[in-house]
């Protein structure tokens, strides 16, 4: 054999392993993605100001074990959960929506209401099955927006009663949403709300969310591993030093 016949094949066996650890790490990642951990990012104010816009995050979707929306596109091969575990009552979670004119979107809420639970909102304050969470005023604002469009939102805490505490912010009193009919949970689904109360399309909007099934759970927001002031770009590499939130990163989600 020749010595340019013995480096042409060493070439085309480097070029195969190479090509052959490419499609196992690309296999890793997309079943580390579809069975553990998916990345997702913030493009609303619906949960400030636990999550901001620009927040990018960890969804444990082996927590409330997997449906069909699990997968990526929410093909509907199967029915149902496998490994189902029913969400406690606080767990922020990612959950399947279908939009008429985007199809199947992702939502991310705080789960609220149980199944069998009843919900109302009265005069702003949350109440589960007749008996008000507590809500206490906190000292400082939420400010919202930057410079002469900045405004002060009445931020508050909420316990419930296992004992789940986050806060939530309430920039109308009188809102649409501050008082609502008694929401009565159906079997197979929960109850979601956003932290931004005024801000939120959650299950309080029947004809938009609703209850949510179940089945429709994706996972539970874990860990925030990046996050960039609104407006900017994470792949902006160059702007991170006065981009990047650095104080968020790491941030645990209660």
């Amino acid at each position: 054999m020749s010595v340019t016949t013995e480096k042409k094949q060493a070439a085309e066996g480097g070029f195969a392993e190479i090509v052959k650890i490419c499609a196992q790490a690309l296999l890793i990642a997309v079943v580390i993605r579809t069975l553990i951990f998916q990345p997702f990012n913030i493009p609303s104010g619906s949960m400030e100001d636990t999550l901001l816009v620009g927040d990018y995050l960890f969804v444990n979707k082996f927590a409330y074990g997997y449906s069909h929306h699990s997968l990526p596109f929410s093909p509907p091969i199967f029915s149902g959960r496998v490994f189902e575990a029913l969400p406690k009552r606080g767990d922020v979670a990612v959950f399947k929506v279908w939009v008429p004119q985007d199809g199947w979107t992702d939502y991310i809420k705080r789960v609220i209401g149980l199944p069998g639970d009843r919900i109302q909102m009265i005069d702003g304050v949350l109440n589960i099955n007749g008996k008000p969470v507590p809500k206490v005023r906190l000292p400082q604002d939420y400010i919202e927006g930057e410079g002469g469009a900045a405004r002060r939102i009445p931020r508050y805490r909420e316990t419930l009663d296992n004992g789940v505490s986050y806060e939530v912010l309430d920039m109308d009193p009188n809102g649409f949403l501050d008082n609502t009919p008694v929401y009565e949970v159906p079997p197979g689904h929960l109850f979601m709300m956003g932290d931004n109360r005024d801000n939120s399309t959650d299950s309080r909007v029947q004809s938009a969310v609703g209850y949510v099934p179940v089945e429709n759970l994706v996972g539970r927001a874990e860990i925030l591993f990046f996050s960039v002031e609104r407006g900017e770009h994470a792949w902006a590499f160059w702007k991170w030093p006065w981009s990047v939130r650095w104080s968020r990163i790491g941030t645990l989600l209660e």
